[in-house]
């Protein structure tokens, strides 16, 4: 079969022919039909995730844990942990029984690999309780999973939609995403305290964020109101860290502010999960939910893995 083979650490893929698998006791072969490439995926071949230690020592080694692909009947099926050195990205892999579940007819094997991402979006209503007509703050609204955050925010009824990002011409695209407003992070402090300030209106009642760091530093500092009150609850959902894994939190960030900070999973569960999917699912197949996505054959991975050009798209790989 071919694939998209590793052969040292922080190289890149090369697609080539490679070894069918064969399934062993309590496995099943898949035939892989699409796979989202991620970040996650470079950290693991570059060595530099926390847990790369036992992918990288399977040299050569195809990259990627999940994707989509079909069971021997035929049957559509999402698929995660196949079995080193089988990853996704190659024609076939094997995976534990049971390690798939169905997809939905209707949906696009491509579209599929990005509905977990959609899912980090509906954690304004998972995790912080939102309610419909809230102003929901948006960190990092350029990124794939930014992007859908503020598609999903505006499916769900928010009233005002605030959206932050370094690039001004994606963050124009934000707007017409359905973003009210839009802010660039690249400023001075103040100046992004000030535009902070400036946007919440009545107040951030839900703040999505994928940034941490500097920015959500500077945001909660701007969320102290100047004399005491009984301030309105801002609900921060923790979920990325791609502006930095730690930050300064001062004691009244929290203690005069209103803000709760929460991780994505709270308040997740099989049966919550579910309806999330579920929901997400809905809005796929009725068009309401759209995907931005940049589709290549397995055969240019080489080229496809060194692209930096995506600009909130999601790479997905076609065998």
């Amino acid at each position: 079969m071919k694939a998209a083979v590793l052969h040292e650490v922080g190289g890149v893929p090369r697609y080539e022919d490679y070894p069918d698998p064969v399934a062993g006791e309590g496995e099943v072969l898949i035939d892989v039909r699409a796979v989202a490439v991620e970040n996650v995926d470079k950290a693991f071949a570059a060595g530099t995730h926390y847990a790369s230690g036992e992918f990288i020592a399977h040299l050569p080694v195809i990259p990627a844990f999940d994707g989509i692909g079909a069971l021997p009947d035929g049957t559509l099926v999402g698929f995660g942990n196949p079995r080193l050195p089988y990853g996704a990205l190659a024609e076939r892999t094997v995976v534990p029984a049971g390690a798939f579940v169905p997809i939905p007819e209707g949906v696009d094997p491509a579209v599929a690999t990005v509905l977990g991402t959609a899912i980090t979006g509906m954690s304004i209503k998972t995790a912080a309780g939102f309610v419909p007509g809230e102003t929901v703050l948006v960190q990092g609204a350029t990124g794939v999973a930014g992007r859908l955050a503020v598609k999903v925010a505006r499916l769900l009824g928010a009233g005002r939609i605030v959206a932050t990002g370094r690039d001004d011409e994606q963050l124009r695209e934000v707007l017409a995403l359905g973003a009210d407003t839009v802010i660039n992070t690249v400023v001075p402090d103040e100046a992004l305290a000030g535009a902070f300030a400036e946007a919440k209106g009545d107040g951030y009642d839900v703040v999505v964020d994928f940034l941490w760091g500097r920015p959500t530093e500077i945001l909660l500092r701007s969320l102290v109101p100047e004399s005491f009150a009984f301030p309105k609850p801002t609900r921060v959902i923790q979920i990325g860290e791609s502006a930095g894994a730690e930050l300064g939190l001062a004691a009244g960030s929290l203690r005069t502010s209103g803000v709760e900070i929460y991780g994505a999973a709270k308040g997740l569960g099989p049966e919550v999960m579910g309806e999330a999917y579920g929901q997400i699912v809905k809005w796929a197949q009725s068009g309401e939910l759209t995907f931005d996505l940049e589709r290549v054959p397995l055969s240019d991975i080489e080229t496809a893995w060194r692209r930096t050009d995506l600009k909130g798209r999601r790479l997905v790989v076609l065998p």
